[in-house]
This record gives C-alpha cells, sequence and structure tokens, in this order.
C-alpha cells in the first residue's frame, strides 16, 4: 500500500460486479460508508491498454480506498496496467482468477487460470515489480471436479512463495466452467466457508478475505472469527443501507449517515456536476433503487427513479420528488 495516506484494513469491503460497481454506484456507496474497501469492475487488460483510459479508470478521489480489478493473462500486460493504476490514485490493483464466464475463458483470464498457478504467479511478480501499490488475487476455492481442499491449499501456496502476494480473497465456491452461466456460478456449486478458514489456520501469516453468499451483518461477525476480512456483493447493491453500519462496526468509528434521504442530499453535487457535464440521470438513480429496501413506500421510489418517461431529460427534481414521496409514503408494502 501507498504509505503516503493510511488507508483502513480490507475487513470489510464491497467485491466488483460487472456492470454494476461502476464510479456511479461507488460514489454513492461513499456516502454509505467512509472505511469500506470498494472494487472496481474487471476490466480487462486491452481495454486499459488500448482503449479509453478515462471511461474505464476515472473515479472521484472520496471514493478511496479504491481497488482496480484487471483481468488478463499476460504478465507484461498486467505490469504495465498496475503501473496505471498507481499513476492514477488506486491503493490496490487485483487480478481477476474467479470469473467463470466462457467469454473471459476464451481470453485466458479468470477463474480457468487456477489451473496455472506458475503463469498466475508470473503475472503476480510482474505487477507487484512495477507498481508500489498492494497487489492482491481473488479467486474460486477450485474448478470443476478439482474440489479437494488440497489444491486451493497448494494454489494460495505456490502464488505466495512464487510472487510474494499476501492477500487472497476466496470466493468459498468451485468454479463450474463448462454447463453453468456466470449467474448460476454465484448460487449452484455449494458454498464452503470451512475451505476458508483452513487456509487462513494453513496460512496465518497471510491476509485471508472469504467472499460468497454473505447478506447480513450476522454472517459477517461469523466469519470475521475466522478469517481477515469480509468481501459482500449483491446484498451490497440490492440493500445498500446495510453499508450505513460498517464503519462502527468493523473500524471503530462513530460517523454514521444520519438517514436515507441525507444520503442522497450529500450525493446532490456530485449528481449535479453530472448531469452539468451531460451525464443522463439515469446512470445514478439505478444504482440507488434499494436505498429503501423494506421500507413503506420503497415501491415508489423504485417505480419513480427507474421510469424510462420520468428519466428522459430528467434532473435533480426528480430525485427531490421521489424524496418527497417517502416522506408520505403510499400505503402499499415496500
Amino acid at each position: 500500500m501507498n504509505d503516503a495516506v493510511k488507508r483502513p484494513s480490507r475487513r470489510f469491503s464491497i467485491a466488483p460486479m460487472l456492470d454494476w460497481t461502476d464510479r456511479f454506484y461507488r460514489r454513492f456507496a461513499r456516502e454509505l460508508s467512509r472505511d469500506a474497501w470498494l472494487y472496481t469492475e474487471m476490466v480487462n487488460t486491452g481495454a486499459i491498454l488500448h482503449g479509453d483510459k478515462m471511461r474505464h479508470l476515472r473515479f472521484d478521489d472520496v471514493e478511496n480506498p479504491l481497488a482496480l480489478q484487471l483481468g488478463g493473462s499476460d504478465p507484461a500486460d498486467l505490469a504495465k496496467c498496475a503501473k496505471i493504476a498507481e499513476d492514477w490514485g488506486y491503493d490496490e490493483v487485483n487480478l481477476n482468477v474467479g470469473c467463470p464466464s466462457e467469454r473471459v475463458q476464451s481470453g485466458s483470464f479468470g477463474a480457468c487460470l487456477m489451473l496455472e498457478p506458475r503463469l498466475v504467479s508470473d503475472c503476480l511478480k510482474a505487477m507487484r515489480d512495477a507498481c508500489g501499490i498492494d497487489v492482491t488475487v481473488k479467486h474460486r476455492i477450485g474448478i470443476d471436479a478439482l474440489e479437494d481442499y488440497e489444491f486451493l491449499r497448494d494454489f494460495v501456496g505456490h502464488v505466495h512463495a512464487a510472487a510474494g502476494v499476501n492477500t487472497f480473497i476466496v470466493h468459498a465456491r468451485n468454479a463450474i466452467l463448462k454447463g453453468l452461466s456466470p449467474k448460476e456460478n454465484r448460487d449452484i456449486p455449494p458454498l464452503k466457508y470451512d475451505y476458508v478458514y483452513r487456509l487462513k489456520r494453513d496460512f496465518p501469516q497471510l491476509e485471508i478475505l472469504i467472499n460468497g453468499g454473505i447478506t447480513t451483518h450476522d454472517d459477517i461477525a461469523t466469519h470475521l472469527a475466522h478469517v481477515d476480512g469480509v468481501m459482500v456483493g449483491r446484498e451490497a447493491y440490492h440493500n445498500p443501507w446495510m453499508l450505513a453500519d460498517v464503519d462502527a462496526r468493523y473500524y471503530g468509528g462513530d460517523w454514521r449517515p444520519q438517514s436515507r434521504e441525507a444520503v442522497m442530499h450529500a450525493l446532490r453535487p456530485f449528481v449535479e456536476a453530472e448531469l452539468k457535464a451531460g451525464t443522463p440521470l439515469r446512470f445514478v438513480t439505478r444504482h440507488v433503487l434499494g436505498l429503501y429496501q423494506g421500507e413503506r413506500g420503497a415501491r415508489g421510489w423504485r417505480r419513480t427513479l427507474s421510469d424510462a418517461k420520468l428519466l428522459k431529460d430528467a434532473s435533480w427534481p426528480l430525485i427531490e420528488a421521489a424524496l418527497a414521496q417517502m416522506q408520505t409514503p403510499e400505503s402499499s408494502p415496500a
């Protein structure tokens, strides 16, 4: 980690989620927690080296601590991207060795790389040699029929020894490379949290984070008794208010957003700056639909802020209107 700025630990983080954890969601999440680690969507190396860097790498400084997740398998390209991540101000660069989609496999990266620990080590070592920020890896516990704990142990042991990586983020499911969609890969392979706990016992010197199927603060407390950190995915997106308790629970702070309405008003300067720059309001509102999940009137909140007709050429007053509805919510349930 860059020593210039002291960052919180990775005790709680929000998982990289393709099409979801873009800079608009991350900016919103930061109004709910100041200390949670945020991750970008996975970005492949080609998009950074040959595409629109501003589109893929741009972020607001308040998003830190922030990690860039990379997809790729060429050590030289990954090294270049790791250096770019450092230059842009990211706190961490993470290699994706967990995505099971066929599109990713065709590019020879993602979960299929678990079958090539030497290549993974070469990639991570090149990244570490190229930059001064933390280099981490996110992976599954196994691939297809390789379900024994020993496969996971040997993968982590080799990568740590050969590349010097100390932080492993483990999705506690196997990746099924053929026959299951990415969505099914998030639900169907059984969760084996005990594998991740055992990994921490076998490598006590490493930072081990657990991911997969974690939805409540009770779940998080259970896992933190065994590992160093917890990474939450879709629950943090669909029920973002859970983030309001993160700083106090996991970082010992006393800051907490006052209310859901206060979160949206704090976000207003960012939203209006984006609108002025030509960003459609829907780019922001699609990420805040779950803010009132479980609250009376939540259905109206979602309906107002997802209505294509209302969103066309809309600006901040539409959000104000949705907030006003929540002050006198409809009688229908959440």
